[in-house]
């Protein structure tokens, strides 16, 4: 029987290197730095850290990063980080080649998206967002490939400066 590596508290996790698409490589090969999975951002940071990942070609991270303050925020907030971190993870999905994976997780995030009311934590410019994963959707769905600006969603709008 093999063992399993494990964390501090004894919970089962992945020590294996990743690729930038998440897929586990073997144990010494050279990987993507991992997202630690006890990190505790603010919803700023965790935007911030996003959008510097998928800007990277990293969506699989972005998605790690969304997820960890999917559970951190609060209750109010929760699903709509759970939105966000789904259409992360169904760009990795886009980016993998998984055109059903792709699709059925981009929807699920612009539902989760959609159904926030109110100012937009962290400025998150949320239509943009669920606009920019439901047109990929769509062009999936259809047969398109996602092409590599596909996978670079903007997750605040552009600043104009003076």
């Amino acid at each position: 029987m093999t063992s399993r590596d494990r964390d501090g508290a004894g919970r089962a996790r992945s020590a294996r290197p990743r690729d930038v698409t998440g897929r586990p490589l073997p144990h010494g090969a050279a990987g993507v730095e991992r997202v630690p999975e006890d990190q505790v951002l603010t919803a700023d940071e965790a935007v911030t850290k996003a959008q510097r990942l998928l800007d990277g070609g990293n969506p699989f991270g972005a998605h790690e990063v969304l997820e960890g303050a999917w559970k951190a925020a609060p209750e109010p907030e929760r699903e709509l980080w759970r939105g966000l971190a789904q259409v992360a993870v169904g760009l990795t999905h886009a980016q993998r080649g998984n055109a059903r994976g792709a699709v059925a997780l981009l929807e699920r995030g612009v539902d989760h998206v959609r159904r926030w009311v109110g100012d937009a934590p962290a400025g998150l410019d949320l239509p943009g967002v669920a606009d920019h994963a439901e047109g990929l959707a769509a062009r999936i769905a259809g047969g398109a490939t996602a092409t590599p600006d596909d996978l670079r969603p903007r997750l605040r709008a552009p600043t104009v400066g003076p």
